[in-house]
């Protein structure tokens, strides 16, 4: 079996990171797998190149290490370009010209806007473009987006199902986020669509990640299924919060696992502020 754990190099890891690492890791050492280290870089604008190596340099202190070197997103995009082009080959996406401030003002003139798990889904304004008006946008130099037309992807693959290790059998609901963006016009792909590339391309057998990301999940099981891709089972864990039950975040400099390491504090000391591992993990 293979998990991963995949930080976006924009900040110091944190105790959250920390609980999600050794999810993944434990997961895997415990069944007898492997655990590999991906980072998802593709938020170019906000990388910095001394995070890979002190997100490596954190873990080992955890005594998390990885066997073989770690994927970068941002090697693989043409890996992604080809995964997109499969998707137009199949009808289920289309090109989408709105700029934020459109897609924003186009909602606040709806006297029922669609709604997703964190706020307003994508109203469909570019859904359905014939093409010459697509080829006038173009002209006017305007790139697109990419969306995944939730209607067409799920007439075409028809019930889905997945398996958490927490949740249980799951029923997909290929609606949930919508007609989400699976390219950006400024780097050609998307987590979405980059997550599912790479979970196949390095064979994951268990996807683990935090339980914010559970609608999330509902999308890339349509992305493999349209795709032909084998299908993961998840783990979808608890968070890593405050004292006022807030998700930890990169700004949170003072639990930086950096912070704790200089200020003395051991690895065990760490794991001792952790929650327990989910019960998957110790089977």
């Amino acid at each position: 079996m293979f998990t991963r754990f995949a930080p976006s190099p924009t900040g110091l890891l944190h105790l959250g990171h920390a609980y999600a690492a050794e999810v993944a890791f434990q997961l895997a050492v415990r069944r007898g797998g492997t655990c590999l280290l991906r980072f998802e870089d593709i938020d170019h604008t906000r990388i910095r190149p001394e995070y890979y190596e002190a997100a490596i340099k954190d873990l080992d202190w955890l005594g998390i290490r990885f066997e073989e070197t770690p994927w970068r997103q941002l090697d693989r995009l043409d890996a992604y370009g080809l995964t997109l082009e499969t998707l137009k080959s199949l009808g289920v996406v289309y090109p989408c010209f709105c700029t934020r401030r459109e897609i924003e003002a186009e909602l606040d003139a709806m006297t029922s806007a669609p709604q997703g798990p964190e706020g307003p889904l994508y109203p469909g304004t570019c859904r359905g473009l014939g093409a010459g008006k697509i080829a006038a946008l173009r002209a006017e130099g305007r790139e697109p987006a990419w969306r995944i037309d939730a209607a067409a992807a799920a007439e075409r693959c028809g019930p889905l199902t997945f398996e958490d290790l927490r949740f249980g059998r799951v029923e997909v609901d290929p609606f949930l986020l919508g007609d989400a963006v699976l390219a950006r016009r400024d780097i050609g792909t998307s987590y979405h669509l980059a997550v599912v590339t790479d979970d196949a391309a390095q064979q994951i057998s268990h996807v683990t990640r935090g339980e914010d990301l559970l609608a999330s999940t509902h999308l890339h099981r349509v992305l493999q299924a349209l795709l032909g891709f084998p299908e993961p089972r998840y783990l979808h864990h608890p968070l890593v919060t405050d004292s006022s039950g807030r998700r930890l975040a990169k700004r949170d400099d003072a639990r930086a696992l950096r912070t704790y390491r200089e200020s003395g504090l051991s690895p065990a000391e760490i794991h001792a502020m952790l929650p327990p591992l989910p019960v998957a993990c110790s089977e």
